[in-house]
């Protein structure tokens, strides 16, 4: 049974002491009891105390990374089932599946295709982590030169398949300082890959056909000291699978159930590209800490890597551009001048916009905590007041030698206080940023 905050504060050495970052004891103790901070940032609890408040210190989920260096992804450690509660914290892996039976010059041509599979969106850059190593040619040489050459020539986190634990130590012996994700463990050699995954130190994938059967390998690989696990239900219809992730997080958060605590791992099994993309959406929003697929077009990860931004961005810190003026294209003095919010998408539109345009002009962006238009013009964010203050600072009275200012049509309502406000003359843009380049031409006619 978990213990409460109160349990948790009478085993603490109650001195108030601030040391680990919060005003009391108790409050630490209510910290701990959420599963929002271990217990470790007390250093004066007792050899007694931590033995008594080990599990309940520990988060639901573990916190597993795979990897070394900054490019290391970490997965787990989540403590919400819905985003909207607080947040989620460790955004989904992506993953592509290569088979060691590819030639030399073809592994490489994936590998570079795989590699260049990193973006820009909202002023954000969004790229995939792993490459997963499928040994299909049964061979622990073929495998092992198969995996150097996907270390020489890609940077990304590197995943081991092979149920046979002779191929894995193969490749994870020259490996072992990347520490790749080892996959996959079952009841039929659990032991050799335990043995493996403490050998190395490495992260390893259990993979059962049932919830009852995973949890029962994962209680056994736990007792043998292996604890960076991931968990796999094997492969099922996304119906299922989904069915089987959602149970998976609600019994870790909801239930404490320890042996399910543990990030979790989806293989798209779709042939069809369209149907895969639509397969590992899915997971990665329900709720899967990596998902492999094969997968490597552009056009089927960019959808991806923006669903996953979208899931795993605070839903209450809206994504911002530094509020100030922006330079498109070679701009002059006669340039024309638009206004909008620091809202990063509503930014990014207009920013778009006026390049297709091929009109050069200056982009003033307003501070409204990072939210859109209208709805900062409705919580009196962006107002003429706000507006006139951004032309007094940012500096583009000294870049243009005039004074007209054009602002989104639909808060044309200001225009009358801004003109008075801030002395510059108002032009009403359109409503929608799609017209920006036809209202900016004609401004040239």
């Amino acid at each position: 049974m978990a213990l409460s905050g109160l349990d948790i504060y009478k085993l603490l050495p109650r001195t108030n002491c601030k040391e680990c970052g919060f005003p009391t004891c108790l409050a630490f103790a209510m910290q701990i009891a959420a599963k929002k901070v271990e217990l470790s940032k007390c250093p004066h609890v007792s050899e007694e105390g931590k033995q008594a408040l080990e599990s309940a210190s520990r988060p639901p989920i573990r916190l597993v990374s795979i990897g070394a260096g900054e490019g290391k992804l970490d997965i787990g450690n989540e403590t919400v089932m819905f985003r909207h509660e607080e947040t989620f914290y460790h955004p989904a892996g992506i993953g592509f599946l290569i088979e060691d039976t590819l030639g030399a010059s073809e592994l490489e041509a994936k590998i570079a295709k795989i590699n260049k599979l990193h973006f820009e969106r909202v002023g954000q850059q969004i790229g995939v982590n792993l490459i997963a190593l499928k040994c299909v040619s049964k061979s622990p040489e073929t495998f092992a030169e198969a995996a150097k050459k996907v270390l020489a020539h890609s940077q990304l986190n590197l995943m081991l398949m092979s149920e046979d634990p002779e191929v894995i130590k193969a490749a994870a012996s020259p490996a072992k300082e990347r520490r790749p994700l080892i996959y996959a463990a079952t009841k039929d050699n659990l032991e050799p890959m335990a043995k493996l995954a403490k050998e190395y130190s490495l992260p390893l994938a259990v993979r059962g056909d049932s919830l009852d059967e995973l949890s029962e390998l994962a209680q056994k690989l736990t007792a043998q000291g292996v604890e960076d696990l991931i968990l796999d239900s094997g492969t099922k219809n996304i119906s299922q699978k989904v069915n089987e992730l959602t149970q998976i997080r609600r019994l870790a958060l909801k239930k404490t159930y320890r042996p399910l605590g543990y990030p979790t791992i989806a293989i798209t099994s779709s042939d069809e590209p369209y149907q895969e993309v639509t397969e590992a959406a899915a997971y990665i929003a329900k709720y899967a800490g990596i998902v492999i697929m094969k997968g490597v077009e552009p056009w089927q990860v960019l959808p991806l890597l923006t669903v996953r931004q979208n899931i795993y961005t605070d839903p209450q810190k809206p994504l911002q551009v530094e509020p100030r003026v922006y330079e498109i294209g070679q701009v002059n003095d006669k340039s024309p001048v638009l206004v909008t919010t620091n809202f990063s998408l509503t930014y990014y539109t207009v920013e778009s916009e006026v390049e297709g345009s091929r009109i050069p002009a200056y982009i003033i962006s307003s501070y409204s905590e990072g939210l859109s238009v209208l709805t900062a013009w409705a919580a009196e964010k962006f107002t003429a007041e706000t507006i006139t203050k951004s032309l007094n600072e940012c500096g583009i009275k000294e870049k243009v030698s005039h004074q007209e200012i054009i602002i989104p049509g639909y808060v044309a309502v200001l225009s009358g206080k801004l003109e008075e406000d801030s002395g510059w003359k108002v032009k009403v843009g359109p409503k929608e940023a799609s017209g920006i380049p036809s209202f900016l031409k004609s401004l040239k006619t």
